[in-house]
Formats: structure tokens, C-alpha cells, sequence
């Protein structure tokens, strides 16, 4: 299959080449970056995302589309919406007519879990419920566990699945919804197929250093590079999901190939995440005491768009595209704790 991956020279990008390439597909690249082939006879098309006339050119000969490029992270403030809404939405769009005007009609979108906004909450009392944003007095009292909205009573998190509500709750994660209405417009529309696979915290080897775009992550690694003690905000205790960016990438490769059988004129959304939950403080000892210390430092600090809890049910990838992570957290902290950054 002849591939083009949009951000292709990026953390997950690149990983999503390799990944092609193992597997006997034809992967071309489409970076802001400098040309940096990852294998032999690797056609690259160095501009940006909202450039129409590179994409033209770019998708000719192209079956299908992997779209990773994109601005992430939360950012610094919202003077960088602008920003956020050209590239992930507006470079979206243009990406989407200009695969309705070369004929390609497949593509697989990488989306976020940020969409959901918090995570699954049950109350003892009241059953499923979805409280609303954390008040900052709250935040500022040390008060970080969102409560029945019905009760006041504690919640329990639980996994969430592609059905819950999406409810965005900053500027990036209305980017990464509005992307995923923009594709289905553009399926139901041309006949494509989609697929957006909701990324949960993707970490490994190439991530970004130094940058306020990275995810949690690359900020302890950043920082235990430079000798300096992870700092983790809130309490330490909210849940993610950590996954590899190997596993992401061979995620890709699946959604590519059920691109095939999947629904003409429809988006199909996939969580893409170990399925297993840890805390951000479990996170940043196992990574801490991997790359030998310092140990990290609970610091107490917020940030509004921050949720409390959020961890994915990939049951719908294992079952609908046979896809399974190889890597589990010990390892995989283990192995980035070493990995070279960008």
C-alpha cells in the first residue's frame, strides 16, 4: 500500500514509517522537517500542512493517508489558539479536499482521548455520572478529585470507551474533535473511509525535549537529563494510560489494512491505549528510578485544562483489528528512561 504520512518526521510519525516499512508498505513523508529518510527510496515532501498546492503534489499516486501532523500538547496559554485551530483544523481541511480532489479515500486520523474531556466516573449512589470542570478554588485548596455533581460524594474512575460523550475541556482537544467532524464530513461526502485512533498518553524513544507541547512524559525525561527532579503536579495520583509509541505505530499499520473493510461514508473511532492504568507519580518513579534518580517532587501546581483521570478501554481495537501492545509500562519506562530525545 502506498502510504503518506502527514507529519512523518515527528515522535510518532517516524515510528509509523518504520512500521510500514517492516511491513512491505510503500510509506512517503510529508513534514515541515528537513529530509531525514528512514529507509531507502523514502519520498519526502518538506512543507506545511496548510501548504495546498505540496499536498496536491504529495498525494498523487498516494491509496491512502496516515495524519499525524498536527500541534499537541496543552500549551502555553490560549494566545496560542490561532495557532492551534490553523494547523489541526484548518490543515486538516485542506488535507481533506485535497484527497477528495486526487481520489484517495482512506484514512486513518490520529486522534486523541483529550476529547472526552475527564474520564468514567461512577458514584455509589447515582451510578455513571460526568462531573463537570474542576473550580479553581478547588484546585488551589488541593481539592483535585472531581465529585458526584448529584451527591458530592467521592467517584470511582473506570476505563472509557469510544461511546462516551466527547466533552473537550481546552483549545487542543477542540482541535482533535473538530478534526474527527471534519473527517466524517469529508467520508460521508466523498465515500471514504476513516478511522481515528484516540491516542492515550504515547511516550518513547524520539520524543521532544525542552518543549511545552510535549506530553508528561518528555517533561520528567527532559528534566532528569538535566539532573533536576521531575516536578508532578497535583498530588501524583491521577490515572493515565501510558503507551508505547511502538505499539501506536503498529496501531496504525492496523487501521490502515481494516481501512479495507471498513464502513464507506463513516468514521470509526478506536481508543489506542495499554488498557492498563497508572498513576502520573507511578509514572515518574519507575522513570526516575530507571535513569538513576533524582527522585521526582510533588509540587501541589495545576493547570485548568488538565482533567483528573482519564484511562482508555481498547477493547474495540483488540477485538475489531487484532491489535495487542507488546510493550507493558516496567519495560517500556525502563527502555525510555534511555531513548534518546529529540
Amino acid at each position: 500500500m502506498r502510504v503518506l504520512v502527514t507529519g512523518g518526521a515527528g515522535f510518532i510519525g517516524s515510528h509509523v514509517v518504520a512500521e510500514l516499512l517492516v511491513r512491505g508498505h510503500q510509506p512517503s513523508v510529508f513534514d515541515i522537517s528537513p529530509p531525514e529518510p528512514p529507509g531507502p527510496d523514502i519520498a519526502w515532501t518538506r512543507a506545511d500542512i496548510r501548504d495546498a498546492g505540496a499536498l496536491a503534489r504529495a498525494l498523487r499516486g498516494v491509496d491512502a493517508v496516515c495524519h499525524q501532523a498536527a500541534k499537541v500538547g496543552l500549551g502555553k496559554d490560549f494566545a496560542d489558539a490561532p495557532d492551534y485551530v490553523s494547523v489541526n483544523d484548518h490543515g486538516t481541511a485542506l488535507l481533506l479536499a485535497a484527497m477528495a480532489d486526487a481520489g484517495v479515500g482512506a484514512l486513518v486520523l490520529a486522534g486523541s482521548m483529550v476529547v472526552y474531556g475527564e474520564g468514567r466516573y461512577d458514584c455509589p449512589r447515582h451510578g455513571r455520572v460526568r462531573p463537570g470542570p474542576r473550580a479553581p478554588e478547588d484546585l488551589a485548596a488541593g481539592r483535585f478529585e472531581p465529585l458526584c455533581p448529584e451527591c458530592g460524594a467521592a467517584l470511582i474512575p473506570g476505563l472509557v470507551g469510544e461511546d462516551a460523550p466527547a466533552d473537550p475541556r481546552n483549545v487542543y482537544a477542540t482541535t482533535k474533535l473538530a478534526q474527527e467532524h471534519l473527517a466524517a464530513a469529508w467520508a460521508r461526502s466523498t465515500g471514504g473511509r476513516a478511522i481515528s485512533l484516540r491516542y492515550h498518553n504515547v511516550y518513547g524513544d524520539r520524543m521532544p525535549r525542552d518543549t511545552p507541547y510535549a506530553g508528561v512524559a518528555s517533561f520528567f525525561r527532559s528534566a532528569l537529563e538535566r539532573g533536576l527532579p521531575p516536578r508532578v503536579f497535583e498530588d501524583g495520583a491521577q490515572r493515565r494510560d501510558f503507551v508505547h509509541v511502538e505499539d501506536v505505530a503498529a496501531a496504525n499499520a492496523a487501521a490502515l489494512v481494516a481501512l479495507a473493510d471498513a464502513p464507506v461514508g463513516a468514521l470509526r473511532t478506536y481508543n489506542t491505549g495499554s488498557g492498563e492504568p497508572h498513576t502520573v507519580g507511578e509514572m515518574a518513579r519507575a522513570l526516575a528510578l530507571a535513569f538513576g534518580g533524582p527522585e521526582p517532587k510533588v509540587t501541589g501546581a495545576y493547570r485548568l485544562g488538565d482533567v483528573r483521570h482519564i484511562t482508555a478501554s481498547s477493547a474495540r481495537l483488540r477485538a475489531e483489528l487484532d491489535w495487542r501492545p507488546r510493550v507493558d509500562f516496567e519495560k517500556g519506562m525502563t527502555r525510555f528512561a534511555k531513548s534518546p530525545l529529540r
